[in-house]
């Protein structure tokens, strides 16, 4: 079973309080967003295995460590997830950047991929969804289909708000995907928004309504 992280780190919650408040402009929130996917993938990347390698100080020869050859891949669900992702670049510049696009059908109000471009090396990376909320759990689950269908082996979800209905849906559907999160919060509300949540991300990173 994957893990469930719900990160209390201070400058996590500090920063997540702005977020929250509908006061909070487009041009802040977008920053927040920004320096909290950062701090996040600070602590999803712990498990990143290490090599030592030799290297030359001014000084003296010295064997050191590197990231062990992993590749990471980062996949933001469109629209939102776009927010979080150069957050993540100024610490991993080398991560591949690949996108999901997903709407959700009128009829049925399942979400349909109208949009997928991922790195072609897909079996060798660790990708991270990427995604502020996670609500439902319709999209995350469907992204992550998106990614296991064309090859990917290893997957972890980031979101910045969730609610418990749309964590457990991705853990019924994807068991072995961990989930990180900056706030698991108490429920959704009947129109499928998270409480007390953010209201919508992609409005407010792109100052659309």
């Amino acid at each position: 079973m994957g893990k469930l992280y719900v990160f209390d780190h201070p400058l996590i919650q500090h920063k997540l309080t702005y977020i929250r408040d509908k006061n909070t402009g487009t041009k802040q929130f977008r920053q927040l967003v920004d320096e909290v996917a950062g701090l996040m993938a600070f602590e999803a990347t712990r498990d990143l295995p290490l090599e030592e390698i030799e290297i030359e100080t001014p000084v003296a020869k010295a064997k050191t460590k590197v990231i062990a050859g992993k590749k990471l891949g980062l996949v933001p669900i469109l629209r939102a997830g776009l927010g979080m992702v150069d957050g993540i670049l100024n610490l991993i510049p080398a991560a591949k950047v690949g996108h999901v696009g997903l709407y959700r059908d009128p009829e049925t109000l399942q979400p349909v991929e109208y949009y997928a471009k991922l790195p072609s090396d897909i079996e060798d990376r660790d990708f991270i969804v990427l995604d502020p909320m996670l609500a439902t759990g319709g999209s995350a689950v469907e992204a992550i289909n998106s990614l296991k269908k064309r090859g990917a082996k290893s997957i972890k979800l980031m979101c910045i708000c969730a609610a418990p209905e749309g964590v457990k849906v991705v853990q019924d559907a994807h068991p072995e995907v961990d989930i990180y999160l900056a706030a698991l919060d108490a429920q959704l509300n009947d129109h499928g928004y998270i409480i007390p949540g953010l209201g919508d991300a992609g409005d407010r990173l792109f100052g659309t309504k």
